[in-house]
């Protein structure tokens, strides 16, 4: 079976692991010191804060913005539920909005209209690693007041009009799972432009500690002395971890390369065949494809699926509306309420993409999707 996604780990990855394993720190040490750093340099970031997975990284993120109880927060429902599910265990109301027809990112144009002053947060993703319309997002977010946090699982190393992904957002999270453009194992990071909101978020991941004698309520203690002001979590990333990210970022431009080469070969070699709809990329977004979100016309989308997999090829959909899943009906959200992103899920089908795929293994997608679709 030809896997939809899947890490690429080689002996330069291994051996950085395995330096730190023969050293003096597991955890909390340098080595996640120079992680941020580097992953700071690389998003334009002013402060990267790593954490133990992305769904972790938006928790921290919602929290640095002072997400809380009965507080507003509007995103899309074509992503991960973490995305939505990570606000409501801080107490926040969520308001979803649809998405445009051809990225299935959030649509600038019905956002700007759904936001209210009571809106704390927008949040966004860059689904499939095409990056949202930021610069209209984040001139949404200043009218009412509010903070955006760009939901970047997909996107780490994408451009929008130059800019890199990790400095256009007020909060921007990132996601190192074994699926994703790069891997720590399990892992993710919050970052910002904002000193006070990177401060916060180090807090939340940091159990809360306080170590800056010059914010102790008892500075005079003892030099052993530390205080919890706010509520946090331990969502530290270990050194371990840190140690392949640091690794993997080596390799970045390499991953964002094969995986554009990838696309290409698809979009080639499917172009013109009857029942199917390529995804898009616009002019002025460099994305690192995460997803190739392919959709089905006509209502057989579960019957290529599974021509598809009995074929051999690991084909996935990307994703249920958010507010499908039982945990959001039970809050009273209701089919029905974001037609574009309906309508995507009832095609989308991800083609397998990853950097270890080779081109014999492409034109063999290329070939199921052929012979599932009748072409």
């Amino acid at each position: 079976m030809i896997p939809y996604g899947r890490q690429s780990v080689n002996e330069d990855d291994i051996d950085a692991v395995a330096q730190v394993l023969r050293g003096d720190w597991l955890t909390t040490g340098p080595t996640v010191t120079a992680f941020e750093e580097q992953l700071a340099a690389l998003s334009g970031a002013s402060r990267c804060v790593s954490a133990t997975s992305g769904t972790a990284a938006l928790h921290i993120a919602y929290a640095a913005a002072g997400v809380g109880p009965g507080d507003e927060v509007v995103t899309t429902p074509m992503t991960f539920v973490a995305t939505a599910s990570c606000a409501v265990a801080l107490g926040a109301k969520i308001r979803f909005v649809d998405i445009e027809d051809d990225t299935a990112n959030i649509d600038p144009v019905a956002l700007d209209a759904a936001v209210t002053d009571d809106t704390k947060v927008i949040a966004c993703v860059d689904y499939a690693g095409h990056p949202i319309e930021i610069d209209a997002v984040n001139e949404t977010a200043r009218r009412v007041g509010a903070l955006v946090v760009e939901d970047a699982a997909h996107s780490i190393g994408s451009t929008y009009k130059g800019r890199p992904v990790g400095s256009l957002a007020d909060l921007t999270t990132f996601s190192f799972f074994p699926t994703k453009n790069m891997t720590t194992a399990e892992g993710g990071a919050v970052a910002t432009l904002d000193p006070e909101l990177g401060r916060r978020a180090h807090e939340f991941h940091f159990i809360g500690l306080v170590r800056d004698r010059a914010r102790m309520r008892y500075p005079d203690e003892g030099p052993w002395h530390q205080e919890v002001h706010e509520w946090g979590l331990n969502y530290r990333l270990p050194d371990v971890l840190a140690a392949l990210g640091i690794s993997q970022l080596r390799r970045l431009a390499a991953f964002k390369e094969r995986r554009a080469a990838i696309f290409a070969r698809y979009q080639e070699g499917l172009a013109g065949v009857d029942g199917i709809r390529l995804p898009t990329q616009r002019e002025h977004v460099d994305p690192i494809w995460h997803l190739y979100p392919l959709r089905v016309l006509g209502g057989r989308r579960r019957e290529v699926f599974d021509a598809m997999r009995a074929d051999g090829v690991g084909v996935q959909v990307n994703y249920i509306p958010v507010y499908w899943h039982p945990l959001f009906e039970d809050l009273g959200f209701k089919r029905g309420m974001c037609p574009n992103a309906e309508q995507f899920y009832a095609e989308e089908l991800s083609l397998p993409m990853h950097a270890e795929l080779t081109d014999a293994q492409v034109d063999k997608v290329i070939d199921a999707v052929r012979g599932a679709v009748g072409s």
